[in-house]
């Protein structure tokens, strides 16, 4: 009995032991994709400031429209960049993954035109989508809105100093879910599985009505999340965010978010959770 009961104790040890690695990693990962890519440099009347945003999403992460004719994409070691318009893509596996979706097509239509809307509780917000400057990242954007992956999600992270931003497209954030900027929620680390290489980064600025991908600090950790511009936030980020649309109605709606602020504050990464919610119910991709 004693090395019975012994035996016992030693695997609650380890699974213990196991839930707090976990628990951990978990943490890690989230502020990792907290960090808007990484630090921001401002310098505000000479004064530097280091500005700690996050735009991953990580976090942060579909294919365009018509490309469903081609063959999916099957998971590739890493993401590599490409020449834009972009003839193939590059799609690697990434975890966690906040809702199980398909790979977006290898091959896109680089030579359409998209318009996607976010249907939300607050409003439609229509974007142009850069199809033929950040291809693989519309790619995967309308396949993720074509699969139904940004349904019934919240725009979960808003930054009103320095930068100034709507972060969405975390399924983790579902439409039910009390954002409480809790350091152990796995809100605002989830992928869809995949993560790919930045685009159109070459002078890339952010004026009011950018739409841009959010990641982990690095050019290859493009996956679901993206952030909506609602004030010129140039001065406040580097050019490390494929800005892939523009907002072409809508913009209103965000800036009215903004001005309620948030309910709480992400201790470590900064902004918080809007206090007025927006809530995706669907995304409708039209070619124009």
């Amino acid at each position: 009995m004693a090395g019975k009961n012994e035996r016992q104790r030693r695997q609650a040890r380890e699974k213990h032991r196991r839930q707090q690695e976990q628990r951990l990693a978990r943490q890690q990962q989230v502020r990792r994709r907290w960090a808007i890519g990484t630090l921001a440099i401002l310098v505000v009347a000479g004064v530097g400031t280091l500005l700690l945003v996050f735009l991953p999403g990580g976090g942060a992460k579909k294919a365009p429209a018509a490309a469903s004719k081609s063959p999916s994409a099957s998971p590739t070691a890493t993401a590599t960049a490409v020449a834009e318009p972009a003839h193939h893509c590059n799609y690697a596996s990434a975890t966690p993954v906040a809702k199980k979706v398909s790979f977006p097509p290898a091959t896109p239509d680089y030579t359409d035109s998209y318009q996607a809307t976010l249907n939300t509780n607050q409003g439609k917000i229509t974007f142009n989508l850069l199809n033929n400057k950040a291809t693989c990242t519309v790619n995967s954007f309308v396949h993720l809105a074509q699969t139904g992956y940004f349904d019934n999600t919240q725009c979960h992270r808003l930054l009103t100093s320095g930068i100034y931003v709507l972060q969405c497209g975390d399924p983790y954030a579902t439409a039910t879910a009390k954002l409480t900027c809790s350091t152990t929620s796995n809100i605002g680390a989830g992928t869809p599985g995949y993560d790919f290489a930045s685009e159109n980064l070459t002078g890339a600025k952010y004026p009011a009505g950018t739409v841009a991908m959010a990641n982990e600090g690095s050019a290859t950790t493009n996956g679901s999340q993206f952030f909506i511009v609602f004030k010129d936030s140039t001065s406040g980020l580097t050019a490390s965010y494929t800005p892939f649309a523009t907002v072409s109605s809508g913009l209103g709606i965000v800036q009215n978010v903004a001005k309620d602020g948030y309910s709480c504050q992400y201790a470590q990464s900064g902004g918080g959770a809007p206090k007025k919610k927006v809530i995706i119910d669907s995304v409708t991709i039209k070619k124009t």
